[in-house]
């Protein structure tokens, strides 16, 4: 039996373009989502600040939404949802080019945070993802507190 869904990336995209509009807006996209990984992109064209880089606030979005990009390949959003409870983002290098984020995660935390999930209605775990530029170059890392929770709970 063939399965019709589409790819999750393009899952995403359609999430971002309703649910966080202004992501959809700068250009953010998912370019690879599967279970325990994700990457996100976003051109450097109309996210420009006043001297000719990336806007700080553009790439802390294309950090951040990579964890719902990961709660979507990773965990059953029928029976979850995810959110962000803190972030941090160090800025290495200026981008003066589109940038691409990254962040895994193994299949023993994905593990660790459903039954934790599932026994408590939530469990926090940490995304470390790495945004570089075109040439490879790290222009920024992020750390955040995420948070899966049961619906209902």
């Amino acid at each position: 039996m063939a399965n019709d869904a589409p790819p999750l990336n393009e899952v995403v995209n359609g999430g971002l373009e309703f649910t966080i509009p202004v992501a959809h807006k700068m250009g953010v996209r998912a370019e690879e989502v599967r279970p325990g990984f994700a990457a996100t992109s976003v051109p450097i064209e109309g996210n420009g600040n006043h001297f000719g880089v990336m806007y700080a606030g553009v790439l802390f979005t294309v950090a951040e939404v990579l964890g719902g990009a990961m709660a979507i390949a990773s965990f059953d959003m029928s029976k979850y949802f995810p959110l962000v409870k803190d972030l941090h983002i160090y800025f290495r290098k200026p981008a003066a080019t589109d940038v691409r984020a990254e962040v895994s995660m193994s299949a023993e935390e994905i593990a660790r945070v459903i039954e934790e999930a599932d026994a408590k209605g939530k469990a926090d775990y940490v995304l470390k993802a790495v945004v570089t530029d075109a040439n490879g170059v790290v222009v920024a890392e992020t750390e955040g507190l995420y948070q899966l929770r049961t619906h209902g709970k």
